[in-house]
């Protein structure tokens, strides 16, 4: 069996997330729906805040965020 490295917890910021599920489907099996293909993150290196559309749309620790989403700092270029 491999073991994945327990990754860091998402660090306070503003983040663009993007689910590792590549089909809309496989996000809706893994719990994800709300968040694929892509959302705003807020951290306060706790706790994670999904938005999308300027909505609040779920909320999970910021270890599962880092463990289960892509993540990018966000820029001023960046959109939702």
């Amino acid at each position: 069996m491999v073991r994945r490295a327990i990754p860091e917890p998402l660090a306070a910021g503003e983040y663009l997330t993007k689910c590792r599920e590549t089909s809309h489907m496989a996000a809706i099996v893994a719990g994800h729906e709300a968040v694929f293909p892509r959302a705003r993150c807020v951290s306060d290196g706790r706790w994670c805040t999904f938005h999308r559309d300027g909505a609040a749309v779920c909320e999970c620790n910021a270890s599962y965020a880092a463990a289960h989403f892509l993540i990018e700092p966000l820029t001023s270029e960046a959109t939702e």
